[in-house]
């Protein structure tokens, strides 16, 4: 069975030689770039058995990309802490949604009536929309990703739906195809000012149970990552939709 590798980062601005993967089951680091073939260089090596080859790699390639904690202990907050994370962030939130469902949509007005009606009736101002009107009328920028299956979910429509009201809030939403996320992680997080990331983590009944603080500068600028490649794949909601709508 082939390995599930993630591309940590490279110390090559365009040629991506050498670089840094790692093995998201064993948590092994591979390395590639140059190799080593001068032979009084090699006969300095101890321990280089026959199949094995020397590569050579700058030292900030490994102090920048390979992981330092894979004992990391994570620190999770409660809801009341993430919450405020939306009142303290500086310059940008953005969030990437990864699921088919989301339990806590479900157990809405808004998403009953979506249901029987094919629309929502939102409040303008309801406790979210007076936590981030606010920060975007301030000049912050908040901004999503939604991955969307084919056919789209319940879920995933009653979102697009929702998107109308949140964009008038200042949001920037756009959508993507999961068939074109394949590279991107599963995981839901929210990224605050390019260097926090909050995790959210859901049981199996798609219930938030908790959220997961990440500080760790490699790790933030790995989820970093994700986003540019999301954004730069995604598409506006109102184009999402209307391509939806012809089929397109």
């Amino acid at each position: 069975m082939a390995r599930r590798l993630r591309f940590n980062g490279t110390g090559s601005g365009g040629t991506g030689c050498p670089s840094v993967h790692e093995d998201l089951d064993s948590g092994d680091v591979i390395v590639h770039g140059p190799v080593l073939t001068d032979p009084e260089d090699l006969a300095q090596l101890q321990h280089l058995s026959e199949g094995e080859v020397a590569v050579v790699v700058p030292r900030e390639l490994l102090v920048d990309w390979t992981p330092k904690d894979s004992a990391r202990k994570a620190r999770t907050i409660d809801l009341e802490e993430f919450e405020n994370l939306f009142r303290t962030f500086k310059h940008t939130a953005w969030r990437l949604e990864t699921r088919h469902r989301y339990a806590s949509d479900e157990a809405t007005d808004t998403y009953r009536q979506f249901i029987e009606n094919g629309t929502a009736t939102w409040d303008p101002d309801d406790p979210y929309c007076d936590l981030i009107r606010p920060q975007t009328a301030q000049g912050k920028r908040v901004e999503r990703v939604r991955i969307v299956d084919n056919p789209p979910t319940a879920g995933q429509l009653y979102l697009l739906n929702n998107a109308k009201r949140n964009s008038n809030l200042g949001e920037d939403i756009r959508n993507l195809w999961r068939a074109d996320a394949q590279q991107l992680p599963a995981e839901d997080y929210w990224l605050f000012d390019s260097r926090l990331v909050a995790l959210l983590r859901f049981d199996d009944d798609d219930h938030l149970v908790d959220v997961e603080l990440i500080t760790e500068p490699a790790e933030v600028v790995r989820y970093s990552m994700t986003r540019d490649a999301a954004w730069h794949h995604a598409v506006p909601y109102e184009q999402f939709e209307t391509g939806l709508a012809t089929g397109d």
